[in-house]
């Protein structure tokens, strides 16, 4: 399953993000999640990432320890492609 990462970076982790990033990426691998693509951004959120995981529970390990290593906070939305929108709507007419 896709889901999309909506995340902050805490302001003490700013200056360190390529340690942030390995010790997460790490993490994801650990929990079997694939990172697919990483794009940092301006505004409400200071990135937003694609994921494939291999289940909610595997998305909810990863946020619970992501903030409890004081790095950011992560918003996750579960992803579906278009293939899978358009069965959905051709079984709901």
């Amino acid at each position: 399953m896709k889901y999309i990462f909506l995340g902050s970076i805490g302001p003490n982790w700013l200056s360190k993000q390529g340690e942030r990033y390995m010790k997460a990426s790490d993490k994801l691998k650990q929990l079997g999640i694939k990172l697919e693509s990483v794009h940092y951004t301006q505004g409400q959120y200071d990135f937003v990432d694609v994921v494939d995981a291999p289940g909610p529970e595997a998305v909810l390990a990863f946020t619970i320890w992501y903030s409890n290593k004081g790095y950011g906070r992560i918003q996750t939305l579960p992803a579906f492609g278009d293939k899978a929108i358009r069965k959905v709507i051709s079984k709901n007419k």
